[in-house]
């Protein structure tokens, strides 16, 4: 198999690394160059697996890269969320390839609370299922030290994510009744839907007015969906996608795009709302409705 061929077979992988390191397309993609310029460059007849190869290469320059975004996401403005993946086909390869639990905003968002090399330890090992070994040799660590960071890893992201796995149906139809409600201004049944603690993290990114706090119970929550279609009476369009392999939400005001949304469910009741508002983070997001 040629250089390039082996590369092209192994990008799709590549890209999911990287993505759920950084949560942009824009550095996924850098990493995935810069580590196709190293195997152009390489020796690849010392090469035992190339795909070990590239996947630790991979992590190693997302580690790198994440740590230069580390002073950038400190002084952003309001919540930094990653950049949503928006589907509106079901049936690309890119959503087979993907389970949806371990690119889901959600657990993204958990993830921005782990360190670059806690990030890649916790991936490597719950997601990607390599050995403790492949990972000490990725990251330049014992195997005891990387034992020890996926754990505390671990712990963190299990006290942060769903317990049970919300059928794809049964989120479709909740999210289908939430619109109907919001669209209709209906305050009390959309609280019905929300968990008593529900929270909803916004991302305006300084460039559009967004929440710079967390808003935090479901009055307030169902209150933001209200004072939109109070403010925009019959302008506020909703329509269903895949955002990071879950359905979710896209919402448009006046005919132009204003947000992709993403909902954390359980027990039938919503207990998270990610909105990314930033308009940096939705140029792969249709422009106007369609």
């Amino acid at each position: 198999m040629s250089e390039t061929s082996t590369f092209t077979a192994l990008r799709t992988r590549l890209f999911s690394v990287a993505y759920r390191m950084l949560g942009t397309r824009a550095d996924a993609e850098d990493v995935v160059q810069d580590a196709w310029l190293r195997w152009h460059d390489s020796d690849r007849e010392a090469v035992q697996s190339a795909e070990a190869w590239l996947v630790t290469i991979t992590t190693r320059l997302s580690i790198d890269r994440l740590r230069s975004r580390m002073a950038e996401r400190a002084s952003y403005v309001g919540w930094w969320l990653p950049e949503p993946i928006v589907e509106f086909d079901e049936h690309t390869p890119e959503s087979n390839a993907e389970r949806a639990s371990e690119v889901s905003m959600a657990f993204l968002w958990v993830l921005e609370r782990l360190s670059p090399e806690e990030r890649a330890a916790f991936l490597m090992r719950q997601v990607f299922e390599h050995d403790y070994a492949d990972i000490a040799a990725m990251l330049g660590k014992s195997e005891a030290a990387c034992r020890q960071m996926v754990h505390r890893a671990q712990q963190r992201v299990q006290q942060q994510t769903p317990r049970f796995q919300v059928q794809k149906e049964q989120h479709h139809a909740l999210l289908g009744r939430f619109i109907a409600a919001a669209q209709l201004g209906d305050r009390a049944a959309m609280k019905t839907m929300l968990a008593d603690d529900v929270q909803l993290v916004a991302d305006g990114g300084g460039k559009v007015n967004s929440y710079l706090h967390i808003l935090h119970g479901a009055g307030r929550v169902a209150g933001s969906f209200w004072s939109l279609e109070h403010q925009y009476p019959q302008q506020v369009a909703y329509r269903q996608a895949r955002v990071n392999g879950e359905p979710g939400l896209v919402r448009y005001v006046d005919g132009q795009l204003e947000s992709a949304q993403s909902f954390r469910i359980e027990n039938d009741h919503i207990v998270a709302v990610f909105i990314v508002r930033n308009p940096d983070k939705l140029t792969g997001v249709p422009q106007t409705i369609f």
